[in-house]
């Protein structure tokens, strides 16, 4: 019986140790690009929907018609259009590489005709009671993880074969309370915005220097 009762505890602590294990290690996985490259810190990419047609198109700097500043983010209707290219920046120093499941800054490129004078960095706003939306805007902080960033860090998720869901959930502060909610679209004033929510849509990403060489190479 002892025996017995030894080789359970044993099993359960293997296979325990064993769980834990494959959660840390899918943790650590890269996120990958429509190519199947990691994904690099400071490299551009387009987020784009991963379904395609109806989906609508890539994710975008856009401006709220009642609050000119910050910018928001934004989904292109059209699944011809890209959006605005976004850098990653990981939360882990040194790491090149952006991961499951890891706190990561991320920031849109400056565009030329950037009204705002307000960074690109994303951030959850303050909730909105007319909505009753927490929304996705700019105006984050880039780098320093900690209480005073909390907003300004997100995750991003497998959803489906291919694509990718963001979640905003922050670790950077282990003793904070926070939201822990996945992100969603949801139509705005005529836009559609990303805000926390209960589905998170599915998106890919895509090298933005691989679709400009297609451009040029169209021209």
């Amino acid at each position: 019986m002892k025996t017995a009762t030894a080789v359970a505890l044993l099993l359960f602590a293997f296979t325990t140790k064993s769980y834990f294990f494959q959660i840390a290690n899918a943790a650590n996985q890269p996120v990958l690009d429509i190519d199947g490259d990691e994904l690099r810190t400071g490299v551009e990419y387009y987020v784009l929907s991963a379904i395609s047609g109806a989906g609508g198109g890539g994710l975008a700097l856009g401006r709220a018609s009642d609050q000119k500043c910050p910018e928001i983010v934004v989904q292109r209707r059209s699944d011809l259009d890209n959006g605005t290219p976004v850098t990653f920046s990981s939360s882990v120093p040194n790491d090149e590489v952006v991961r499951l499941s890891t706190d990561t800054n991320i920031e849109f490129v400056p565009i030329r005709d950037k009204l705002c004078l307000t960074s690109t960095v994303w951030k959850v706003d303050n909730f909105d009671s007319s909505t009753g939306k927490w929304w996705v805007t700019t105006d984050g902080v880039k780098g320093k993880p900690g209480p005073n960033t909390l907003t300004s860090w997100f995750k991003i998720e497998k959803a489906g074969v291919i694509g990718y869901r963001f979640k905003y959930c922050p670790s950077v502060c282990e003793s904070c309370t926070t939201l822990c909610s996945d992100i969603g679209r949801y139509g705005d004033d005529g836009q559609i915005r990303l805000a926390l929510g209960d589905n998170g849509w599915p998106f890919v990403f895509i090298k933005a220097s691989g679709i400009k060489q297609v451009a040029n190479a169209k021209q």
